[in-house]
């Protein structure tokens, strides 16, 4: 993360890179309710495993980042209109398993983000595929 951030007053830019330090900050937090607040209502998140939207989105993000999961990414591609974007990113994700050990989660992530009436980017789309897993 090239910034410090206030994790109670986030704003996704128009810059990808910071868009990305703003999604590990907030991720990384492990506070649950700060990454989700990066979520319009509507939203749909893969980031269970599963197309969750609404209250079952925000229950398993917030049970996912109580656990102190370890995020890392870097953008790979970025396209944007006035009111659309999509960010794609590789990521690299240790989380610990309901054994207490760890495992790592590489992949590849994607993207859209809305820009609301308010002017400010929020996620509508989060969809996260695995690559690679392996048990540390």
């Amino acid at each position: 993360m090239t910034a410090q951030l206030d994790l109670n007053n986030l704003d996704l830019t128009d810059d990808p890179e910071v868009q990305n330090d703003v999604f590990l900050a907030a991720f990384n937090s492990g506070q649950g309710a700060i990454f989700d607040s990066l979520y319009r209502e509507d939203s749909i998140s893969n980031l269970s495993g599963t197309p969750l939207t609404g209250a079952a989105r925000t229950e398993a993000i917030t049970a996912l980042l109580a656990t102190k999961p370890e995020l890392k990414s870097r953008v790979r591609s970025y396209y944007a209109t006035a009111d659309t974007s999509l960010i794609i990113v590789d990521y690299d994700l240790v989380i610990t398993k309901e054994d207490g050990g760890k495992q790592r989660i590489q992949g590849k992530c994607t993207d859209v983000l809305v820009r609301g009436e308010d002017g400010k980017w929020v996620m509508a789309v989060d969809r996260p595929v695995a690559g690679s897993i392996e048990d540390l």
